[in-house]
């Protein structure tokens, strides 16, 4: 037994010596350096009064907000119950969680014996001629690996950290499903906006035409300022039908994500500018390093790069012996009736150790696949990283500038509609051209429009800041 001891001794060491020539894993902490993200976001930078700067008392850090608090329109938390119960993608993350926890079972079965139960015969020929039967039954372990270099346990913690990842996953998926329904039900509101602001300007300009009308007969107007008001009508009409097709795509899309009909006893929707009443908690943009670290799809990376790691440390391990053991404890008897009642006992092991010596290259590029693999999860994760720091940086800017856009272009709103109003009293008294009132006609329409599309993007952008911070995974 000493021989063979010393005759194995050199190829474990050797397997040791190959194991050491691999390179040693890269941590997820290391990949958090000025070289992958910036210290700050650019509007801390810009701006020496905004929350990345100096966050106020009353913030709050958004994985800390039950989206339910955040989003306070009941409508939109109908909705957002809906789809949470309904859509499939979040159905299928939970699926996939459930598969990755079995399998992270399975794995973590592999450390212990499997233990059966059998009945087993055998009947070999004797020097005498005759026959012997032996029936032998019991409790039997076949292949049992004993884990004395940690290769099944390797395996067990990269399976558990694919487990971990895919929790984190299926929270982001839940975030990015609340943040696309807030989305779709704000372009709902948008459309519902500009279809009352549409209808309104189709009833002026037909009211309008009829005037006109009336004032060629009367010899007051020319045939021009007719087919002026004409057009001017006929364009309303076309940007009424345009926004009522936007309006049933954007319905679709939210049906899609509510993977149910739309509810019959929704509450009513409020309007689409934010309501001063019902204000939106401040939420904690911090240093990029806190932020980052508490959002899920971050989690998941990072729990993907420690599986891949894991994973490289189990490939290494192949290099070492791999015992195996079987054993096997019961009673024989040379007849079954007799086995349990007249039987004697017996048992047996029979260990093996196997050390590679030559396997044409295998257990070699079964390492070098694992590393490839590690390094393209270090390469995901620092990806996401980026992402998220890019996802974060322009929520924060379009919060300060869509703020600016929306005030300004409301003021415009109302310049517009007194020039509208003295645009059409000039004309009237025939102290100017119809042409002014067609200018300012348009002038006010376009500026309504826009109003509405950034009112929509400031609520947007809310809900995708929200998301970006790590919001959105609360229980509501």
């Amino acid at each position: 037994m000493r021989a063979r001891f010393m005759r194995r001794a050199p190829v474990a060491a050797v397997a040791l010596w190959l194991a050491g020539c691999t390179t040693s894993p890269t941590t997820p902490d290391s990949l958090r350096s000025p070289s992958v993200v910036a210290q700050r976001f650019s509007v801390a930078a810009s701006d020496p009064s905004a929350p990345t700067a100096r966050p106020s008392p009353a913030s709050v850090a958004a994985p800390d907000l039950a989206w339910d608090r955040f989003f306070t329109d009941p409508r939109l938390q109908a909705l957002i119950r809906t789809a949470l119960q309904h859509n499939r993608d979040l159905r299928v993350a939970a699926l996939n969680v459930e598969q990755a926890r079995a399998q992270a079972a399975i794995r973590d079965a592999d450390l212990w014996p499997t233990v059966n139960a059998g009945v087993g015969g055998s009947r070999v020929p004797t020097n005498t001629g005759g026959v012997s039967t032996t029936v032998t039954g019991g409790l039997t372990t076949a292949a049992y690996e004993v884990d004395l270099f940690g290769r099944v346990r390797q395996q067990a913690d990269a399976a558990q950290q694919q487990f971990r990842a895919s929790e984190f996953l299926q929270s982001a998926a839940r975030a990015s499903l609340i943040a696309a329904v807030a989305a779709a039900h704000v372009s709902l509101q948008a459309d519902e906006a500009l279809l009352r602001i549409t209808q309104d300007t189709v009833r002026s300009r037909q009211d309008n035409l009829q005037i006109v009308q009336g004032r060629v007969k009367a010899g007051a107007a020319s045939a021009l300022e007719e087919a002026q008001a004409q057009a001017l009508l006929q364009s309303a009409r076309a940007a009424l039908a345009q926004v009522q097709r936007q309006h049933a795509a954007d319905e679709s899309s939210l049906v899609l994500l509510l993977g149910s009909p739309l509810p019959g006893d929704l509450p009513t929707a409020r309007a689409l500018a934010p309501n001063p009443g019902q204000a939106i908690p401040a939420l904690q943009a911090d240093l990029p390093s806190e932020v980052l670290a508490r959002r899920p799809d971050i989690a998941a990376a990072e729990a993907q790069l420690r599986a891949a790691s894991a994973n490289v440390e189990a490939a290494r391990r192949a290099y070492f012996p791999r015992i195996t053991l079987t054993a096997s404890y019961g009673q024989a008897s040379r007849e079954l009736s007799s086995l349990f009642s007249g039987g004697s006992w017996v048992w047996g092991v029979a260990p093996q150790l196997l050390a590679p010596i030559f396997d044409a290259g295998r257990i070699r590029a079964g390492v070098q696949q694992a590393q490839a693999a590690q390094q393209a999860a270090v390469a995901q994760y620092e990806k996401s990283i980026q992402v998220a720091f890019k996802e974060v940086s322009d929520a924060l800017n379009a919060r300060r500038t869509l703020a600016d856009q929306a005030q300004a272009l409301q003021a415009q709103v109302q310049a517009e509609v007194q020039r509208l109003q003295l645009a059409d009293t000039r004309w009237r008294l025939g102290a100017s051209s119809y042409l002014e009132v067609l200018d300012a006609q348009r002038s006010l329409y376009a500026a309504q429009t826009a109003w509405v599309q950034v009112q929509a993007l400031v609520l947007t952008n809310q809900a995708t800041l929200y998301k970006a911070l790590g919001g959105g995974s609360g229980q509501g």
